[in-house]
């Protein structure tokens, strides 16, 4: 654990540093999101009725595009090598960049998703849902991420790569985490949305640093 530990607390430090990815990121959501109500209109009753679904893909989207910064810059300096070679297992290893990437990605678009829902005229009562499911969904997102960045080290064009391998696996999040919203605003209980969401990263947080570490030890000896 103190491995993990340290991993974590140097990614978090790095990305204080590295600030800017972090306004990149939030700056796409946003500036997403805000096209929206130009292109389809500015009807109230059209951007409510699309709104969970244009958080979730942005929020998505955010989230993929910040993934190549999980192991490409570490592979670059030799850092990833000698994290292999620690005696820190090379999945927890993994497991605590992806916290970090969670905490300095997901966490931040989780606490700015109010305002774009404000932007989109969502019902008041889909807020709580929202923020519920997307606090169950994006770390699933961070962790299945990681095996596709893994997969694409040292890759060229290592993005788009990243993009085909993931966004697949992207889209069980992606329905269950709608249609929670969708559910409560129609008077249906969320309940086996959120439980299908959380089944999804139960399943993520033992399996997705395992097949990550396994890709990573491959592109690090490659």
């Amino acid at each position: 654990m103190m491995g993990f530990r340290a991993v974590l607390l140097r990614d978090l430090r790095l990305a204080i540093r590295q600030s800017a990815d972090l306004a990149l990121v939030l700056g796409f959501f946003v500036i997403a999101a805000s096209l929206f109500p130009f292109g389809v209109g500015p009807s109230p009753d059209t951007l409510a009725r699309i709104a969970p679904g244009v958080i979730w893909v942005l929020a998505l989207l955010s989230v993929m595009l910040s993934l190549d910064r999980l192991f490409q810059q570490d592979l670059a300096d030799g850092s990833l090598e000698q994290m292999a070679l620690s005696p820190t297992p090379l999945s927890l290893v993994v497991l605590a960049k992806c916290l970090a990437h969670w905490l300095t990605t997901g966490l931040p678009l989780i606490a700015i998703a109010p305002v774009i829902g404000i932007l989109l005229n969502l019902p008041a009562e889909g807020y709580a849902v929202l923020l519920a499911g997307l606090a169950l969904g994006t770390p699933s997102l961070s962790l299945i991420g990681a095996v596709g960045a893994a997969l694409s080290l040292g890759a060229r064009r290592a993005g788009l790569l990243i993009a085909l391998l993931v966004l697949p696996l992207y889209i069980p999040i992606l329905i269950f985490g709608v249609t929670a919203v969708d559910a409560v605003l129609t008077s249906v209980p969320p309940t086996a949305h959120f439980l299908y969401l959380a089944a999804i990263l139960m399943a993520a947080i033992p399996l997705a640093p395992l097949a990550a570490a396994a890709a990573v030890r491959h592109g690090v000896e490659g």
